[in-house]
């Protein structure tokens, strides 16, 4: 961990529920060597920013992979914060609230899903040095590029359908222009967030209202959640376009 005197006291929160069902224990399925929660486990651990890697799960043997991994499982998340539309700011209160009623108050925490196996150390600590420099906000979010412009995006409501996006000029409407003519729009990822801890006991939000861009690079951040997704991923490794954070630990054997 960063030993500054002056250093805000940070944890990390590594979502990691069971239950998947796009991709089935997609959080523990193997991807190389290892189950996919371990890369992120390692990233913040190597990262040196930490004061503790917590992984939030309903699941014992979720629990059980995480600590050999070298994160902590110091609860179980209660099932109604589990299921596939939960929000969020659930979990992330009850782990914060609980924690801090046990004398483990922290200032900052960020949250690094496991379903994006390529963000490195380097780039948590990439984001946590732009987070403190900046002065006035609540989170830094994770934002990439869009693919697709939501310019030319629609709605459809029976045989009708109208632009998503109302901000476009009248006589120059985004969804018949050129796309090099349309404003740059970013889409969140879901490899990194940052924000106060006070945002959370506060407002009852994991973002606040004040945000700041934290822009990823090429693959990190990729993320894993539908099948072409994974297959995807294997790609990037198998042709070396993309690496994985460096695990110390054996391979888990029991997946």
């Amino acid at each position: 961990m960063n030993g500054s005197a002056n250093a805000p006291r940070v944890i990390a929160l590594i979502p990691a529920r069971a239950g998947s069902k796009r991709i089935p224990d997609k959080n523990v399925r193997r991807l190389g060597e290892h189950p996919l929660l371990a890369y992120t486990i390692a990233a913040a651990r190597a990262s040196n920013i930490f004061e503790d890697v917590i992984v939030s799960t309903d699941s014992e043997n979720y629990a059980a992979i995480a600590a050999h991994y070298g994160a902590s499982v110091p609860f179980l998340r209660p099932i109604e914060f589990a299921g596939d539309r939960s929000p969020d700011i659930d979990w992330v209160e009850y782990t914060v609230t609980r924690l801090r009623e046990e004398g483990r108050a922290y200032d900052c925490f960020s949250i690094l899903r496991p379903t994006s196996p390529f963000r490195q150390a380097e780039t948590i600590q990439r984001a946590w040095n732009e987070f403190l420099n900046q002065e006035g906000v609540d989170s830094l979010r994770a934002v990439e590029l869009c693919k697709q412009h939501p310019g030319k995006m629609w709605v459809v409501r029976g045989k009708r359908m109208t632009p998503l996006l109302p901000l476009s000029p009248i006589e120059q409407p985004w969804h018949s222009s050129q796309s090099p003519s349309l404003p740059q729009v970013y889409v969140q990822n879901a490899s990194l967030e940052i924000a106060w801890t006070r945002v959370v006991l506060e407002t009852r939000t994991i973002a606040g209202n004040v945000m700041m861009p934290f822009f990823t690079h090429e693959h990190e951040g990729h993320d894993v959640n539908q099948p072409y997704d994974w297959d995807y991923a294997e790609h990037l490794l198998a042709t070396g376009q993309a690496q994985l954070p460096h695990v110390a630990a054996p391979p888990f054997l029991k997946l």
